[in-house]
């Protein structure tokens, strides 16, 4: 199967999870185009001053890649600067959030998966 660019349905986030302005999510495929267990394969673009409020994963953990930008990661109330090229994940029943708090847009490769 392949799945083209203008295929991929785009949603648009007013402060996600209480964070701040617009998270711009991209479907790179839909859960019935696949197999695994998953309820999110995507690319989340946060332009400047945009973030994922804090939140706690229940059965299921969330991996970011990221693509371009910069991001600061709070990792369980710990924060860290993750750059292009880094990941990380959170497990089940751990917290976490994600800002861009730079000048340029923030792109990042996100899995969610379920158990």
């Amino acid at each position: 199967m392949i799945k083209r660019n203008s295929e991929m349905k785009v949603n648009l986030r007013e402060n996600m999870r209480g964070g701040d302005g617009t998270v711009k999510i991209t479907d790179i495929l839909d859960a019935g185009e696949y197999k695994g267990k998953s309820r999110l394969l995507g690319v989340i673009t946060l332009e400047s001053g945009c973030s994922i409020g804090a939140h706690v994963h229940e059965n299921e953990e969330e991996v970011f890649y990221i693509i371009e930008g910069t991001a600061v990661y709070n990792d369980n109330g710990k924060e860290e600067i993750l750059y292009e090229g880094d990941s990380c994940v959170c497990l089940g029943g751990q917290e976490h959030s994600i800002a861009n708090k730079t000048d340029k847009t923030l792109r990042l490769f996100a899995v969610i998966m379920t158990y």
